[in-house]
């Protein structure tokens, strides 16, 4: 069912995605991602939480900010990029990324695969973080996310697509 759903989705964004270049298709999802991140910083203040954390077995991601209000948005889980040797791990075969959380990580794996780009196919990629950062649009532009968060974990950065932000006001 879950690759199926992979299929489904991916014949939608694939015709516009082939009328591009590989790089321009990257480009466009930076840029892309540039103007949802201004979004998101505007209308929920992204950036500014003194807290987060991910509950990839309720698929969330819960924002905390200083004066109690909370942004909560389901997720997808990209990959993860290890500070420490410069590796990004795909979150498509990542052993701790649970199934339904690799969607739009295997978006982008058959975006790859279509368009000969091997970043996109190989497990684990040496990179930097902003090429990390392009994998992490690519996922989003095909999955039709709201932005991406990049959660530091100690030496390792988790990559995740955001869906839609639900915010709450602190209860007093």
């Amino acid at each position: 069912m879950q690759r199926t759903l992979v299929a489904i989705l991916f014949s939608l964004v694939s015709a516009h995605a082939m009328s591009q270049t590989p790089t321009q298709f990257i480009d466009a999802a930076r840029e892309g991602l540039a103007l949802q991140t201004s979004a998101n910083t505007a209308a929920w203040h992204l950036g500014e939480e003194e807290n987060w954390a991910a509950d990839l077995d309720a698929g969330t991601l819960v924002f905390t900010f200083a004066n109690g209000t909370t942004a909560t948005a389901p997720i997808q889980v990209v990959g993860t990029y290890n500070q420490d040797d410069g590796t990004f791990l795909w979150g498509w075969d990542h052993p701790s990324v649970p199934e339904p959380l690799r969607t739009h990580a295997q978006l982008a794996k058959a975006w790859g695969q279509q368009n000969g780009v091997a970043d996109f196919t190989t497990r684990q990629v040496e990179c930097s973080e902003d090429e990390a950062w392009s994998f992490a649009a690519v996922a989003n532009r095909l999955g039709g996310g709201n932005g991406v968060y990049r959660g530091p974990a100690g030496s390792t950065l988790v990559f995740m697509t955001l869906g839609t932000v639900t915010l709450a006001k602190a209860k007093h």
